[in-house]
């Protein structure tokens, strides 16, 4: 399978949380899901979930709770949850390698350059925090795009607020999960996982 990182590298170090499962099958290849455990400075995790070809899991001698090294591109896909598309954002990986002490000195990082593809979303939190959200545009190969979460902070976030749709950015950061709680038709809720990207970085 064709892989570039030119626009949109990940690398990740953690100790995987789950055994890779089915999740998808692709012109007669295989797909394995598993979440890995990435580590913030804060001592909070964050749960991101992981893609891999059962090609390059043959050749990778991992289980649960194994500390791993995973390079490869944070992708995104449309998914029908009761009649409704949700974005789903998951690491496809390009080669998985056993965790070193050099690796965890920085255990998340992301390079992405794409395309604003959404007018910014600009607020304050009731603590006077600027943030302003985007929606990036990563072109692959075959003529595919991947749509990817962004949140930046401070001087970054009123920057982008008076950015437009088409606007090119690269920017550095990191992966990051966070739990929120739907509510159903039933009056019930049930609790989802988000991922988005947080920028450290960024140049037009």
């Amino acid at each position: 399978m064709e892989f570039s990182d030119s626009n949109n590298r990940a690398e990740l170090v953690g100790v995987m949380e789950t055994a890779p499962t089915f999740s998808h099958e692709i012109y007669g290849e295989a797909f394995y899901l598993f979440i890995l455990d990435v580590p913030r400075l804060s001592g909070v995790s964050d749960h991101i979930r992981i893609i891999a070809s059962e090609r390059l899991l043959l050749g990778c001698d991992i289980a649960e709770g194994d500390s791993v090294c995973v390079i490869g591109q944070f992708r995104s896909y449309n998914a029908s949850e009761n009649g409704v598309n949700r974005l789903i954002l998951s690491v496809f990986a390009r080669d998985i390698l056993p965790a070193d002490e050099a690796a965890t000195q920085n255990p998340n990082s992301l390079y992405l350059n794409g395309f604003i593809c959404k007018e910014p979303v600009y607020r304050q939190t009731p603590f006077g925090r600027e943030i302003c959200d985007l929606l990036l545009a990563v072109n692959r190969t075959y003529n595919k795009s991947d749509y990817i979460p962004i949140i930046t902070w401070g001087r970054n976030a009123r920057f982008c607020r008076h950015l437009g749709v088409g606007a090119n950015l690269k920017i550095w950061g990191r992966i990051q999960s966070r739990i929120y709680q739907k509510r159903l038709p039933d009056e019930e809720y049930v609790e989802k996982t988000a991922y988005e990207v947080s920028v450290s970085r960024m140049e037009m």
